[in-house]
């Protein structure tokens, strides 16, 4: 192949466009720079020279370059994308409540498995959404059985209901009380309760989550929030650069949040897509734990419907990881994939004689060459 110079030298915004793109899809892969040197048969220092607009690539390097991100050169110059890819990665993103199983704690082991190249994401049991807010996805599908829950993040996708519900959670914040709460805990039992707005149904979760005992978000047989409140003097349920990043990020058009069954909420997934599973733990034998998150109980037949569903997504080339306990139950139903056994503090427990460390499973459908400890 020829090698025919494809930019105007002198122009350097061009040129820093395309380098900016090289590193964002470099970087979203978890590519190390060495490793794409080896793979594209390009030095580092001019792979790097490349990130930085300062030369002019030929065609045949940004064939080499495209073959080895797994893009078509096309969409290797489709600039109108990488202003916002680059806006998103800078958004400082973290999860809005506290929620039991929640994965800060063990992300840099997640971390460490994510596949290396994904299209798009999907996340049935989204939860407090650690990870997604990790890796902020530009094309995503999230989900949760959790009404309230869904409630809440669809009301940060939408402008509007964002305004309000902001409002609805200062006027919680400045009316706290132990009376209050109480007051605000009991809603759900109204019979119109159901027939609330959204706005005023996010932030009631959101108040009753910073104010209830430890954090904990849990129902009865019936559906109700149950869990005593904190006894706290006053609450911050409000955090303004938080929540209005948050609501930059989810409101972008190719993310779509639904409330359903983790089955449906997987049916589109795709070859190339990515699947995380996190549902609620199995439960060791000698151990009473918490799976409460919806009326719904979460016992060993649903168990066993999940292992069935990342089969067959398995099946279909969809790169799949979940979470759960070390069970003997778990472990063997996904004994033809790869295990990997990590160390967990549980910290959400109505009793902290229930707190302490456990061993949890990362299980994956897919082989890792190189990490995400490779590029930092």
């Amino acid at each position: 192949m020829h090698s025919h110079v494809i930019m105007v030298v002198g122009d350097n915004m061009i040129l820093t466009t395309f380098g900016d793109r090289i590193k964002y899809l470099r970087e979203k892969q978890n590519i190390p720079q060495s490793k794409l040197a080896k793979t594209t048969g390009i030095v580092r220092e001019q792979i790097s020279r490349i990130e930085n607009g300062q030369i002019n690539p030929t065609l045949e390097t940004v064939f080499r370059l495209s073959e080895a991100l797994n893009i078509t050169m096309s969409e290797l110059f489709d600039f109108d994308v990488v202003g916002q890819q680059q806006e998103i990665s800078n958004l400082s993103l973290k999860p809005f409540v506290k929620w039991a199983g929640g994965k800060t704690q063990i992300l840099p082991e997640i971390l460490k498995m994510i596949p290396n190249s994904f299209n798009t994401y999907f996340e049935p049991f989204l939860g407090g959404g650690a990870l997604l807010f990790q890796l902020k996805p530009i094309n995503a599908v999230l989900s949760d059985y959790n009404s309230e829950l869904i409630t809440a993040y669809n009301c940060f996708k939408d402008a509007d209901s964002f305004k309000l519900m902001v409002n609805e959670i200062l006027n919680h914040q400045m009316n706290h009380s132990e009376e209050y709460y109480y007051q605000i805990r009991e809603m759900d039992k109204l019979p119109e309760f159901s027939n609330l707005p959204n706005h005023m149904r996010a932030a009631r979760m959101i108040y009753l989550n910073k104010s209830c005992f430890n954090g904990l978000y849990r129902v009865n047989s019936k559906g109700y929030f149950n869990v005593p409140s904190g006894k706290y003097a006053s609450v911050n349920a409000f955090d303004e650069i938080l929540y209005n990043n948050l609501s930059k990020y989810l409101s972008l058009q190719s993310i779509s949040i639904i409330n359903d069954d983790f089955q449906k909420a997987v049916a589109s997934a795709k070859k190339g897509d990515f699947v995380y599973f996190d549902p609620p733990y199995d439960t060791f034998d000698e151990k009473k734990n918490f799976t409460t998150y919806t009326k719904n109980a979460f016992g060993k037949d649903e168990q066993k419907r999940l292992a069935n569903v990342f089969k067959d997504l398995d099946s279909r080339g969809v790169k799949v990881m979940l979470s759960n306990h070390n069970t003997e139950f778990i472990r063997d139903l996904y004994n033809q994939f790869n295990i990997k056994v990590i160390n967990a503090r549980r910290s959400i427990n109505s009793v902290s004689s229930g707190r302490g460390n456990v061993e949890e499973v990362i299980i994956t459908n897919y082989t890792l060459e190189n990490t995400y400890d490779d590029i930092n």
